[in-house]
Parts: C-alpha cells; sequence; structure tokens
C-alpha cells in the first residue's frame, strides 16, 4: 500500500515537455543559422567536436532528472506496519455495465465514463463501508473483491472498459447472482447491491433474480446512465469516430436508456431506481440510503505506519544533474569511439 502526500507537485511534471519544445525550437534556430554561416562540409572541418547525439542525450538526462525532483516533492510513502482495527459499515458491491451500449455518448462524455464518474464520487463519499466491484455485459466478471481499500477499488475501477468482457450482450441476471457470492454468510452485515446500467437486459431474468437477491438479505439499487431518448453506439479508433454499429438490416443502431427495467429490478429487492444524469444528487441519495441502515461491526487490516521515500527520488535527481554536468555538446573520448550515426565519418 502506498500513499502519495503532496499530488499537488505533479503540476510541475508539466515543465518537461517546456523543455522538449524548447530544446527542439533551439536545435532548429541553430541548424537554419549554421546553414546560413556555412555549407555542412565547412560545419564538419570548423566543428569536428559537434555531437547531436550527445545534446539529445542532455535533455533526456535533464528531463529524468525533473521527473525524479517531482517525484520527490510528491513524497510518495509505503506501508510498513499492518494493524487490525473494529470498523462499522455496510457491504456495498458495484455492479458497472461495461457491454458496447455503454459507449452511446448520450450523456457526457459516455454512458460507462459517466458510470465511473458516479462509483468513484460514491465511494469517495463512503466512511468505513466495504466495497467490492463487478464488471458485466453478457457475463459477470469479478473485478473486485469485498475489501477496504478504497484506493485499489478506484484503479481497478478506472481500467474497467467495453473489450474486457469476449461476451458481449447485458445479462444483469449474471451480476446479481455473481453478487451474491460477493457477501460473506458468517458476518451478517447489511449487504447492499448497485447496478450501473442503461437498463438494457437481454436476459429478461433478472426481476426473478433480484427477488431470490432480496430473500438473501441483499438490498439492490440501480442506478440508470444515458438517455430516455437514446444515441448511436459509435466505433471508433485513436478517440475517432469511424462509423455507428449498425444492425443485420445496415440501420443504425439506436440504444435507449430503459428506466422500466432497472425499477422492476430495485422494487424486487427493497431497494429504490435512481436516474444518474446528476452526479451530486445520485451521492446525496445513496448516502442518505446508507445512513438510515444499520452499520455492523467487522474486523479490517489498514496500514499503521507509513515510511517516507522521497529520498530515493531526491538521490537519483541530483545524480541525473550532476551527471548532465560533465555531458557537454562537444564530443568526449567515449563518445568518439562509440562513433554514433556514423558521426566521425
Amino acid at each position: 500500500m502506498y500513499q502519495l502526500e503532496e499530488k499537488i507537485w505533479f503540476w510541475a511534471l508539466a515543465i518537461i515537455p517546456v523543455i522538449i519544445l524548447l530544446f527542439l525550437l533551439l536545435q532548429f534556430w541553430r541548424y537554419r543559422a549554421q546553414n546560413k554561416f556555412a555549407d555542412k562540409k565547412l560545419l564538419k572541418r570548423l566543428s569536428p567536436n559537434r555531437s547531436i547525439f550527445k545534446a539529445v542525450l542532455k535533455i533526456i538526462v535533464l528531463s529524468l532528472a525533473f521527473l525524479c525532483l517531482t517525484i520527490a516533492l510528491v513524497n510518495p510513502k509505503i506501508g510498513t506496519k499492518l494493524e487490525t482495527v473494529k470498523r462499522e459499515g455496510v457491504d456495498i458491491v458495484f455492479a458497472v455495465d461495461v457491454s458496447k451500449s455503454m459507449l452511446a455518448e448520450d450523456i457526457a462524455p459516455n454512458r460507462l465514463e459517466k458510470s465511473k464518474q458516479l462509483v468513484t464520487q460514491i465511494i469517495n463519499n463512503l466512511a468505513s463501508d466495504r466495497v467490492g466491484i463487478i464488471a458485466y455485459a453478457g457475463k459477470a466478471f469479478p473485478q473486485l473483491p469485498i475489501t477496504t481499500d478504497y484506493a485499489s477499488a478506484k484503479m481497478f475501477l478506472q481500467s474497467m472498459n467495453t473489450d474486457m468482457l469476449s461476451s458481449q450482450g447485458t445479462a444483469i441476471n449474471e451480476a446479481i447472482k455473481l453478487a451474491k457470492t460477493y457477501f460473506d454468510d458468517e458476518e451478517q452485515t447489511n449487504r447492499v447491491l448497485i447496478i450501473i446500467s442503461d437498463g438494457e437486459d437481454h436476459s429478461q431474468e433478472a426481476a426473478a433474480i433480484a427477488e431470490e437477491a432480496h430473500k438473501e438479505g441483499i438490498r439492490i439499487f440501480t442506478i440508470g446512465v444515458g438517455d430516455v431518448k437514446g444515441g448511436p453506439i459509435p466505433e471508433k479508433r485513436n478517440g475517432i469516430v469511424l462509423n455507428y454499429k449498425k444492425d443485420n438490416q445496415g440501420e443504425t443502431v439506436i440504444t435507449r436508456l430503459n428506466e422500466e427495467t432497472l425499477q422492476n429490478i430495485a422494487n424486487q429487492a427493497n431497494g429504490a431506481y435512481i436516474n444518474g444524469k446528476n452526479t451530486k444528487d445520485v451521492v446525496a441519495n445513496i448516502r442518505e440510503i446508507l445512513s438510515g441502515m444499520d452499520k455492523t461491526e467487522f474486523e479490517a487490516k489498514q496500514f499503521a505506519e507509513f515510511k517516507d521515500q522521497f529520498q530515493w527520488f531526491l538521490g537519483f535527481g541530483i545524480f541525473f544533474l550532476l551527471l548532465d554536468v560533465f555531458l557537454l555538446e562537444r564530443k568526449t573520448a567515449w563518445l568518439k569511439k562509440l562513433n554514433l550515426f556514423n558521426e566521425n565519418l
């Protein structure tokens, strides 16, 4: 487990592309100035020890130095001691729809990214609850088991995409079945399943499975992402829309938010449906729901002590700066012997 103490210093990394840009501009200006002064053969005779490679090497070393010094300012810390603590909370499993329909952009930036934003903000507002994550499309896949490690939960959440499951379609019942296995029967915790989806369900079994889950003590809340008017599913390459998904008749597929399905699933499991258009409202609703639930005490392991690691990066940064001092633009003996890019010809 690690912590980043001063994340704001990551903005200092912006100086690296500035350095590279200035270097390129300098090289362009120098090239033009030298061409005006003399031709290539004469320049070779006048400055035989000139090295382009060393100039590039210098800029790489300088960039590495700034990178290390910036990380040193951020001060990463590594957990060194685990301890068991007693906490009170609710077990929450998030089931996130990763089917292709979640690429529709009827809600900005698209349905899947909006889902990630919603889950992230909900997690940010939790206190001591445990969370788990499931990804589902035609099948369900365990993304993260029940844990109190919110940083890991958000990291796994951001890695989710529509290509992670080969089985396409939308089978909400599969997500509910998998969620039932997440909860520990020996720990009588309050159990919550939050399904984030556009409501397209190709299985037609989700309501019945939701009722079974309710009998096992699981409350299901559904969050709908998308627009009831719908939108096409873009097919992109390198971020550029090449086309939109077509059906067998060659017509553009329009996928719509199905609130009725999501409402029915939530009703069968003593839950509620929430429209996911406004993130602030969703977070407030979930917070109110969780605050009204009884909290169960459970044991959790967490890091109690963290050790600073900035000194390693500070040392490397100073090393690169000292190295840069000795990397002059004139060729040194060892560089001449290397004869990179046939510079000595």
